[in-house]
C-alpha cells in the first residue's frame, strides 16, 4: 500500500513541477513553442479523423454495394444439386448465416431498339426470395425509376447508368444479342428480347453501368440447361467469413466456397493502399510537430539548468527530472489530442454541412473576384458540384481508428520530450555552478 502511495506522490510532485515550469514559461519563445505544438497536435488529430472518416464513408459506399449486390459475403459456383440442398438445410440452423440466394449469371452484349449497345452482366434471381430474406440487397439497391418487377417472364431491371448508355427507359425493349452460357445456348440471337420494368442505383457506379436482373424462371430458357447455379451467402457479420467457410466446407463440400476478400482481392487491396498512403501523408503533420517540440524542449532544458541543478541537489534523480519534461509533453499531447478528437468528431458528423458551407464560401469568393476583375463573366459563375457530391457521402467513424489517432497524437510529443530531456543526464550541479 505504501509503495502505491509513493508512486502517486512522486507523480504528483513531478506533475506540480511540470505545471510550475509551464506557468513560468507562459511568455516568450517557450510559450509560443508550446502553444504551436499543442495547436499542431490538435490540427493533426482533427485532420486525420476527418480524412479517415470521409475516406471510410467513400470506400465503404463501394464495398457495401459490392458485397450486398455483387459478390455476397461467401459464394459458390460449383455445388451439385445435392450439395445445394445441404447448404440450404445447414443455413437454416446456423446463426452465422442470414440468407442464401440461388442465382444464375452470364455476360452479355445488350442492344437496344435505338441501335445502342453495351456489355453487361445479367443475373437471374428469385425476386421474392431476395427481397424477403436479403436485407442488405434491399438496403443497397435503390430503385431510380419504375419498379423492381420481374414477375413477367421477359421483364428486366437495369442499372441506371446501363439504361442511360442504351438510351432506354421504362417500357422499352432490349435484346441480349450476344450471351455466354451453356453449350446448348446460341451465342448470337435476336430473339432474346426483354421489357425494361425498372432501373436502379447503388453506391458503386460499376454495378450501375454493368448489372441487370431477370427472373430465375428464365434460367433454363436463356442460360441453358447446362448453366451452373451460383449460391450467394450473406452472413450476420461479413468479417466472420473465414469461420463461416470452415464450417460450410465441413458440413457441405470442401474447397467449394470463396470469401468476398478473395473475390474482390485486387480492388479491395487498391482501396487499402490508397487509404494507407493518405494516412501516411497526413501523419507527416505529427512528424513536423514532434521535431518542433524536440527543438523547443532542448532549449527549455538548457534554460532551466539552474532549476535542474537545485532539484538534483535536493535529491531528485535523473529519471525524476526527465519525467518533469516528459510530463510537459504529455500535457501538450493530451490537450491537443482531446480538442482535436472533439473537433474531428464534430466535423465528421456534420460533413454535409461543412462541405455545403465550403461550397458557398468558395462561390462567393469567386463571385467577388469575378465582379472586380471581369463583371461580364458573372453569368458563368456557379457553385462547384463536387462539394455537393462529397456532402452526399456519409462519413463513417470507427472507434479503433479514432483511438489510434489520439494515441499517436499523445505519443508524438512524449517521444520528442523524452529525446530532448536526455541531455539532463549530462548535466551536474558542479558544472552548472561553475558556469555561474
Amino acid at each position: 500500500m505504501s509503495s502505491k502511495k509513493n508512486i502517486f506522490s512522486e507523480l504528483k510532485w513531478i506533475s506540480d513541477i511540470s505545471k510550475r515550469f509551464a506557468r513560468v514559461d507562459s511568455k516568450g519563445r517557450a510559450a509560443v513553442t508550446s502553444k504551436l505544438a499543442t495547436t499542431g497536435i490538435c490540427l493533426g488529430v482533427m485532420t486525420l479523423i476527418v480524412v479517415m472518416s470521409v475516406m471510410n464513408g467513400f470506400q465503404m459506399s463501394f464495398i457495401d454495394s459490392i458485397l450486398e449486390i455483387s459478390s455476397y459475403h461467401v459464394r459458390s459456383d460449383s455445388l451439385t444439386v445435392e450439395e445445394g440442398k445441404k447448404l440450404k438445410e445447414f443455413a437454416k440452423d446456423n446463426k452465422l448465416i442470414s440468407s442464401v440466394t440461388e442465382f444464375y449469371e452470364a455476360k452479355t452484349l445488350m442492344t437496344s431498339e435505338y441501335g445502342r449497345e453495351k456489355g453487361a452482366v445479367i443475373r437471374a434471381i428469385n425476386p421474392e426470395e431476395v427481397f424477403n430474406n436479403d436485407k442488405g440487397f434491399r438496403k443497397e439497391l435503390k430503385i431510380r425509376s419504375g419498379y423492381f418487377d420481374l414477375q413477367d417472364e421477359d421483364s428486366i431491371v437495369l442499372g441506371h447508368s446501363l439504361a442511360r448508355e442504351l438510351s432506354v427507359g421504362i417500357g422499352d425493349t432490349v435484346n441480349l444479342f450476344v450471351m455466354s452460357g451453356g453449350n446448348d445456348v446460341d451465342l448470337f440471337s435476336g430473339q432474346r428480347n426483354f421489357t425494361v420494368t425498372g432501373t436502379f442505383v447503388t453506391g458503386y457506379n460499376e454495378i450501375n453501368s454493368n448489372y441487370c436482373f431477370v427472373n430465375i424462371g428464365n434460367a433454363s430458357k436463356y442460360f441453358g440447361e447446362q448453366a451452373k447455379v451460383n449460391y450467394g451467402i450473406k452472413l450476420g457479420d461479413s468479417n466472420k467469413d473465414g469461420l463461416a467457410i470452415s464450417r460450410l466446407e465441413k458440413a457441405v463440400a470442401p474447397g467449394k466456397f470463396q470469401s468476398w476478400r478473395d473475390y474482390n482481392k485486387s480492388f479491395f487491396g487498391a482501396l487499402k493502399i490508397e487509404k494507407n498512403m493518405l494516412l501516411l501523408l497526413v501523419a507527416i503533420i505529427f512528424i513536423v510537430v514532434a521535431v518542433n517540440i524536440y527543438n523547443g524542449m532542448r532549449r527549455l532544458v538548457f534554460e532551466r539548468k539552474n532549476e535542474i541543478a537545485i532539484l538534483s541537489a535536493l535529491g531528485a534523480g535523473n529519471t525524476e527530472i526527465k519525467s518533469i519534461f516528459i510530463m510537459r509533453g504529455f500535457f501538450m499531447g493530451a490537450t491537443g489530442a482531446l480538442v482535436g478528437v472533439l473537433l474531428g468528431l464534430f466535423i465528421s458528423v456534420n460533413t454535409d454541412v461543412m462541405f455545403n458551407a465550403v461550397s458557398s464560401i468558395m462561390y462567393y469568393i469567386q463571385y467577388a473576384i469575378t465582379a472586380i476583375t471581369a463583371p461580364e463573366n458573372l453569368i458563368f459563375v456557379r457553385e462547384n458540384s463536387t462539394y455537393a457530391l462529397y456532402a452526399s457521402i456519409p462519413a463513417r467513424i470507427y472507434f479503433s481508428e479514432v483511438l489510434s489517432i489520439a494515441l499517436f497524437g499523445v505519443l508524438a510529443p512524449l517521444i520528442a520530450c523524452w529525446a530532448a530531456s536526455k541531455n539532463v543526464l549530462k548535466m551536474t550541479v558542479a558544472e552548472v555552478l561553475h558556469d555561474e
